[in-house]
C-alpha cells in the first residue's frame, strides 16, 4: 500500500501531466523513496518524497537538477535530459514541485563496470568545469546541519554529540579548489543505456573539492572505481570526505524513519555503530 507521500507525489505528477496533455491514465511509479518518479508515457515526473523532510525548499534542488542536466545535454554529455516541450519546470501542483524528464530506457541492475562508471563521471566533471550557474558552496556540510537542526530531537538525545562530530569532521576537510560536482556520484545514479553510461540525479550538486565525488565513488566501487578515474588520487587522501559521508548517513536514517517508522530500529542501530567505532 502506497504511503501518503507516494500518493501525494503521484497526484501532483498527474496534475502537471494533465496540464500539459501528457498521458496520465496509467501512471507507472518507478521509484517512491527519496523522490517519487512517475512515468507518464514518454515523460517521467519527479516529485520530492522523503527529501521533503530534509530540505527547506525542495524546488531549489529540483531546479539545480534541471539546470545542470540541461547544460550537460547541450554539451553532448549523456545524462537523463529534462524535457523542453512541455517545459521541465519546476511546476507546482498541490504545493509540490514537479520536474519533467524524458523517459530513458536502460538496463536494470548493476550492468556497468567500475571503469565505465568512473570514466563517464570524469566526462561529467570535465563538462561541468565551466558551468556558470550559482551552486551551493558547502553542500553536504550545510545539508547535514539542516538535518540535525530539523530532526535532532528524534535522535535519542544524540544531537549534541552529532553537532560536535560535524565540527570535528569539517575541521579536517582539506581546503582544495572548489569545482562543480555531481554531489552523489555512486553507481546507483548512472544507468546503462544503448548509447552508454547515462548519469542522472544532479539535485545534490555543489561547488566543492573533487575529493567529495571521488570519495563517494570509492565508497561505492572500491579501489577499482577510483583507479579508473582519470586522476592520480590516493585513497588515504579521501578519508576526510569519507568521514563526512559516514556521519551524514546517521541523521539521514532518522529522516527515513520519519516517513517509514518501521525503520526506526535501523536508524538507532546506525547511531550506536557510529559512536562505537
Amino acid at each position: 500500500m502506497a504511503d501518503e507521500y507516494t500518493r501525494a507525489g503521484v497526484a501532483a505528477a498527474i496534475a502537471v501531466g494533465d496540464r500539459y496533455g501528457l498521458p496520465t491514465g496509467d501512471p507507472d511509479v518507478l521509484h517512491f523513496k527519496s523522490n517519487v518518479l512517475v512515468r507518464l508515457g514518454p515523460v517521467v515526473a519527479r516529485v520530492p518524497g522523503t527529501t521533503r523532510f530534509a530540505r527547506h525548499s525542495p524546488s531549489d534542488w529540483l531546479q539545480r537538477d534541471v539546470e545542470l542536466s540541461k547544460y550537460l545535454t547541450e554539451r553532448d554529455v549523456l545524462v537523463v535530459s529534462p524535457t523542453t516541450d512541455p517545459p521541465a519546470g519546476p511546476h507546482f501542483a498541490d504545493g509540490l514541485p514537479v520536474t519533467l524528464w524524458h523517459y530513458t530506457p536502460h538496463e536494470p541492475g548493476d550492468t556497468l563496470s567500475p571503469r565505465e562508471v568512473a570514466s563517464s563521471l570524469a566526462r561529467v566533471h570535465e563538462a561541468l568545469t565551466d558551468f556558470p550557474g550559482d551552486l551551493p558552496e558547502l553542500g553536504p556540510v550545510n545539508d547535514l546541519r539542516t538535518l540535525l537542526d530539523r530532526h535532532g530531537s528524534s535522535m535519542d538525545g544524540a544531537a549534541p554529540r552529532l553537532y560536535e562530530e560535524l565540527d570535528r569532521v569539517v575541521a579536517a576537510l582539506p581546503d582544495d579548489s572548489p569545482r562543480p560536482l555531481h554531489g552523489d556520484a555512486h553507481s546507483g545514479n548512472v544507468v546503462a543505456t544503448a548509447a552508454g553510461p547515462c548519469w542522472l540525479d544532479f539535485e545534490d550538486t555543489w561547488r566543492g573539492p573533487l575529493g567529495w565525488d571521488l570519495a563517494v565513488l570509492y565508497a561505492d566501487l572500491g579501489p577499482s572505481g577510483l583507479s579508473a578515474y582519470s586522476a592520480d588520487v590516493a585513497p588515504s587522501s579521501l578519508e576526510p570526505f569519507l568521514a563526512l559521508r559516514r556521519l551524514f548517513e546517521v541523521p539521514w536514517r532518522f529522516v527515513i524513519a520519519r516517513r517509514f517508522p518501521e525503520r526506526l530500529g535501523e536508524a538507532e542501530a546506525a547511531l550506536e555503530r557510529y559512536f562505537r567505532k
